[in-house]
């Protein structure tokens, strides 16, 4: 079950995350997702949780909760208000990578597959980069609540924001496309198999795939997204062999 709460004292992305982490230490609590813009956060439970007990676990903070504003259960994802508007950051920015790479093969021709799959990945792990490394802390916290890595390994989520970077820097070096490819695969496969288990639960999760500027829920657009740099690597690692 997922209630409502109204949380005060919340400042900036970085009171929003340290609340959610208080609030996911408690036992019980399956996934947090604080709104910072309405000063209130969405818990999702296994079992209902007192509100004592959450006062209690902000206790010493400048945070309060106060009784919850009304209950949700986790909506069904194929029954989900959730649109395609919902992802334009996400649309936007695969234009545009897709766009800058195509323009990129059209003044250098012939069009070359394996080079245009290459700088898109350069494309794609760049600019996500710089949107979960504007908040890593925040970045962090969210990525914890499905990566099956970051949840046993909390230090992950600060460490995962400079492997995309390291990534995308990487295949723009001819010398590092093999190894480029290779970890791009072990790496994605790993994050596609947390994503996959939330969605299949039906977990109402925000997706960290563009950090904690956006609060885009988790879906099976994170799953096309993570399968396509998983495609797009296991291609490269075919035609690298021929």
């Amino acid at each position: 079950m997922t209630h409502t709460y109204k949380i005060s004292g919340m400042t900036c992305e970085g009171c929003a995350a340290k609340v959610k982490h208080l609030l996911s230490n408690i036992s019980g609590v399956t996934n947090v997702l604080i709104h910072l813009a309405k000063q209130d956060g969405d818990i999702t439970m296994e079992h209902h949780i007192p509100i004592s007990e959450l006062k209690k676990a902000l206790s010493g903070t400048k945070y309060k909760i106060e009784e919850e504003q009304h209950s949700i259960e986790t909506i069904p994802s194929d029954l989900s208000p959730v649109t395609l508007k919902t992802y334009k950051p996400i649309f936007l920015i695969f234009g545009f990578i897709t766009g800058i790479t195509l323009l990129i093969q059209f003044i250098n021709p012939p069009f070359n597959l394996m080079q245009f799959m290459q700088q898109f990945m350069a494309g794609f792990f760049l600019v996500f980069s710089f949107f979960k490394l504007l908040d890593v802390a925040a970045f962090a916290m969210s990525y914890r609540n499905y990566d099956i890595i970051a949840k046993t390994w909390n230090g992950y989520g600060y460490v995962y924001p400079f492997i995309e970077l390291a990534l995308g820097i990487s295949f723009l070096i001819p010398s590092l496309i093999l190894l480029s490819n290779v970890a791009t695969l072990i790496i994605m496969v790993v994050s596609s198999i947390g994503v996959i288990q939330s969605v299949v639960k039906k977990q109402k999760i925000q997706c960290a795939c563009l950090g904690a500027v956006f609060n885009l829920p988790m879906s099976t657009i994170t799953i096309i997204e993570d399968g396509l740099m998983v495609t797009m690597s296991a291609i490269s690692l075919i035609l690298l062999k021929h």
